[in-house]
């Protein structure tokens, strides 16, 4: 198995500055997710370990050699495109060989990992048909066996599940995770789908505007973000946030409400301007809650519900609730959370305040 380390990676198009020093390990064997807004950087960076984009500066490891100079071909590592990047004139057996065929790979090498691959992704059935007569989920299947018979030392995955169906995607999703326990080989995979980050992941890197604000465990980014653009990123339905002034100990807001916010918070002090944090899961209707809304929308799910609430100053939170509700738009309702369930962010740089 193979570990990758960047150190202090950056990357110029002309004069113009779109990855700032990213330091990051990925151990080996691990699932990676890079994670973020469209723009922000996540292809650019996994272009930059697959060597289709040069460095500017710093330096990519794979188990210790620096490679920032060898040929995409010569690092060991196999790619998927969002777009399949299938050959259309040639058999589904074909797209999975031709790469082997290319390395001089002996016919009974390439036979047997082709079959070895088909048998994992479950597309025996479709090796004599080519892409076009293939739905997008088995097209999605062939791009991933293509890189599967390489037998790479890291598998790179660009956004693969985006041009499918929502059904489709969380299907795709759990081959890929399963396909990773079998293999046990490193994997680092670009989405924008937070939840895709949060179910496959075994570290995510949150990414904004070319530098990585958080990389852990997605339950560390879920329990503990560093700051509130990770808290409003990960998460879904994401987190509210209220303005707020500290005052002894509690955030007072807009329209005078106080909520308690348990023990003090580092760096925090009174007559403060913070933003409060709570998800919407942790937000409950209470007829004795310090909040005061009015309910303006209402979604039934079923077996959960969302409800979505605008406070006395004009800020919308949004309310989840397991199971069928009664409530109506256009009720007002009270809310109140836990103070253990409570984030506050410095409103003049964001950083997350603790204990």
């Amino acid at each position: 198995m193979t570990n990758l380390v960047l150190s202090n990676v950056v990357k110029h198009y002309g004069s113009v500055e779109v990855i700032h020093g990213v330091d990051m390990e990925i151990a080996s064997g691990e699932f990676c997710v890079f994670v973020g807004p469209s723009g922000c950087g996540k292809s650019t960076l996994l272009r930059m370990i697959s060597g289709l984009e040069s460095i500017t500066d710093g330096e990519v490891r794979i188990d210790g050699d620096v490679v920032n100079h060898v040929p995409a071909a010569q690092r060991g590592l196999a790619m998927v495109f969002q777009s399949y990047a299938l050959y259309p004139h040639m058999s589904v057996r074909k797209n999975l060989s031709f790469g082997l065929e290319n390395l001089n790979t002996p016919k009974a090498e390439i036979a047997a990992r082709v079959a070895e691959a088909a048998r994992m992704l479950q597309i025996d059935d479709y090796l004599d048909r080519r892409p076009g007569q293939l739905s997008g989920g088995q097209r999605q299947r062939v791009a991933i066996g293509r890189a599967v018979v390489r037998e790479p030392k890291v598998f790179l995955f660009d956004e693969p599940l985006s041009n499918l169906d929502a059904e489709l995607r969380v299907n795709m999703r759990r081959e890929i995770a399963n396909l990773h326990r079998r293999l046990g080989n490193t994997m680092i995979y670009v989405t924008h789908d937070q939840v895709e980050a949060m179910t496959m992941a075994d570290k995510i890197a949150v990414l904004r505007a070319g530098r990585v604000e958080q990389f852990g465990t997605p339950l560390d980014l879920f329990n503990r973000p560093v700051n509130r653009f990770v808290a409003g990123f990960i998460g879904s339905p994401a987190m509210n946030f209220v303005d707020a002034q500290i005052a002894d100990g509690r955030a007072v807001l807009n329209d005078g409400s106080a909520l308690n916010i348990g023990p003090a918070r580092q760096g925090i002090q009174n007559s403060d301007q913070v933003e409060l944090g709570v998800r919407p899961s942790d937000l409950v209707i209470d007829d004795t809650g310090p909040m005061s809304a009015t309910v303006t929308e209402v979604e039934q799910l079923g077996s959960e519900s969302y409800l979505f609430g605008e406070l006395q100053d004009g800020s919308v939170v949004t309310v989840h609730q397991s199971g069928q509700t009664n409530v109506k738009i256009g009720q007002p309702i009270r809310l109140s959370a836990d103070p253990r369930a409570m984030y506050l962010f410095r409103k003049d740089n964001g950083l997350a305040c603790y204990e």
